[in-house]
């Protein structure tokens, strides 16, 4: 089994010659950073990765966590590595100064993230939620509750949670049934369940702080009479200092496929007496505060995807070096030689590569736009960079979540029988990445809401800014010899024009038949993954062909092209058949009586 390695080569290469780290540290707010800090966090960061999380990755999924007597224990080694993460002041990287936060950019805090995930999957979703807590508290919550619970919260001292899913609601929140009761003091009581939340309960920390989805009394049916609360686990005394426990409690955990180590809580909120809670922001705009942590925690879960894949490769690629197995093809009578050397191998771990390669600068670009949309001086380009980080996060999300199943499927099926054999661990990022796609929104979730509130609602301006931006391309392509140039070229345009004939089609469909658009929605969501990964592995060959040019040696930049070509000659060639199947597809998807099913 192997360990995790810090992709860092690739990481800065993507950072400073895709996504723009100079541009980006030189913006209003990032005064104090530079590109020497960046380098020099990711290489702490790879070092806690590495020794620290990784090795309490297989183990940790091994034992899980256990429940008993509304409380739940996290598997050996998680509280003390959570103790020194925390310590370290990992919680607290993108985190606002005012809080006590180190406010880096975006795009420094997605590197350490991945980084995270990729050594451990269950470890890294409690810091993961409990930042999408704090946005939405700093988004939202008044100053009160801000200096109650956000210096704990940035420090790591306390998490955070997030409860939107009911038993009877699902992915429903409109369905949503928990109630708030005034007490007349400017505290609520919270009476419901909750189900499927995440680190709902543990004993890394003192203290938990829920944010809770609820409906005051006379609150309007449906989304727009959902408030937000804030339901810490113990109170919070005005000193600072923990009270008594809160009425809310972990009555089970989930028994789950993957990422066993990570509790999955049910939450019961009132059952004796009522859990105090306060309201966040104004009365039944909750669900738009939630959106703001769903937003974070959708890209987070993209970047899980992207983490996966990664760590998927480098174990089926340490796997296919140590296995020795048959000969080499052409070399009659030749010696044992490792998997490595047998061509359909290199298929699986070359595809295993570049769609990792694809997704993590794809997602590292929008980072920077997230930064520049925050942080730019010039209005309209913090809209521009606004509108293009919108229309690509469920893009991070679906698209890089369902590559990790692929490339982790692909990851067993380099190992063989091994592969399904726990001990490798090549199984468990498989039954990891599988809960990817669903949780914070189904891929289908993500794709209603990329062709709808991202394409249609605006006539496709910003598909059509994105893709008159790829065809730019076209002629730095152009300008490049040998045969890796021309493949990716052609096979680039091709992607570029299937994309803009999906995205037309559905811009004009929307309003009249909007089934048959939804019917094409996770193809096209796919779709743009594919070609905007595409797009980024294609500016990565061009910018390796330069250093090449200018003298590098580093082999780094040789196989950058070589994994360019592949993605454009195995990944792009989709592109054509799912807009095919966008354009054409909806009537076999509709037409089948419901009877028959």
């Amino acid at each position: 089994m192997s360990q995790y390695n810090a992709p860092l080569r690739d990481m800065h290469f993507v950072m400073k010659e895709l996504a723009g780290l100079e541009q980006v540290v030189q913006l209003p707010g990032y005064e104090e950073v530079d590109t020497d800090l960046s380098d020099a966090i990711l290489e702490e960061a790879s070092k806690f990765a590495g020794n620290v999380l990784s090795p309490i990755n297989f183990s940790g999924d091994q034992e899980g966590s256990k429940w008993h007597n509304k409380a739940v224990t996290v598997p050996a080694g998680f509280k003390e590595a959570y103790t020194q993460f925390a310590e370290n002041g990992w919680t607290a990287l993108a985190c606002s100064p005012e809080f006590g936060g180190q406010g880096l950019p975006k795009l420094i805090s997605t590197a350490v993230n991945e980084m995270w995930k990729s050594a451990n999957m269950a470890f890294s979703l409690c810091p993961m939620l409990t930042t999408g807590a704090i946005e939405a508290l700093m988004t939202a919550g008044s100053d009160a509750l801000k200096q109650k619970f956000l210096p704990k919260m940035v420090s790591g001292e306390w998490t955070g949670t997030m409860n939107l899913t009911e038993p009877s609601a699902g992915s429903d929140l409109a369905a949503v049934r928990t109630r708030a009761e005034p007490q007349g003091d400017g505290s609520y009581k919270i009476f419901g369940q909750k189900i499927f939340i995440t680190y709902g309960d543990h004993n890394m920390t003192e203290n938990i702080v829920h944010l809770v989805l609820a409906r005051l009394p006379n609150a309007p049916e449906g989304v727009k009479g959902i408030s937000l609360f804030v339901v810490p686990k113990f109170m919070v005394k005005d000193d600072g200092s923990l009270g008594e426990r809160n009425d809310a409690y972990c009555v089970s955990i989930e028994h789950k496929l993957g990422i066993h180590a990570s509790p999955t809580a049910v939450m019961a909120f009132g059952d004796h007496g009522g859990a105090v809670g306060y309201l966040v922001g104004e009365e039944n705009r909750g669900l738009e505060y939630m959106f703001i942590m769903m937003n974070a925690a959708r890209f987070a879960v993209g970047m899980e995807g992207v983490a996966l894949a990664e760590r998927a490769y480098q174990q089926a690629v340490w796997y296919a070096k140590d296995r020795i197995q048959g000969t080499e093809l052409g070399v009659r009578g030749g010696p044992k030689v490792s998997i490595l050397k047998h061509p359909d191998v290199r298929r699986l771990l070359m595809s295993m590569r570049s769609q990792t390669e694809a997704a993590r600068a794809l997602a590292y670009v929008v980072a920077a736009a997230m930064d520049a949309a925050k942080h730019h001086p010039d209005e309209a380009v913090r809209a521009a960079n606004q509108a293009f980080a919108d229309l690509m996060i469920p893009v991070v999300k679906g698209h890089s979540t369902e590559m990790s199943i692929e490339v982790a499927s692909e990851g067993v099926q380099v190992h063989g029988g091994m592969g399904f054999i726990e001990e490798t661990g090549a199984a468990q990022h498989l039954r990891d990445a599988r809960i990817t796609a669903i949780y914070e929104g189904t891929t289908a979730i993500q794709a209603n809401d990329l062709i709808g509130r991202k394409m249609a609602r605006e006539g496709g301006a910003t598909i059509k800014a994105v893709i008159a931006e790829m065809r730019k391309l076209d002629a730095k392509l152009a300008a490049q010899n040998g045969a890796d140039f021309v493949a990716i070229r052609k096979r680039f345009a091709a992607g570029v024009d299937a994309l803009e004939q999906a995205a037309n089609w559905i811009v004009a469909i929307f309003k009249d038949d909007i089934k048959a658009a939804h019917a094409g929605s996770v193809p096209f969501l796919r779709l743009l993954g594919i070609v905007a990964g595409g797009w980024q592995m294609a500016r990565a060959a061009l910018v390796a062909q330069e250093k090449i040019a200018g003298g590098d040696s580093d082999p780094f930049y040789a196989a950058k092209i070589v994994t360019a070509r592949f993605f454009a000659d195995h990944q792009l060639t989709k592109a054509q058949g799912l807009t095919d199947s966008i354009v054409d597809g909806a009537t076999g998807t509709l037409a089948l009586a419901e009877e028959l099913f």
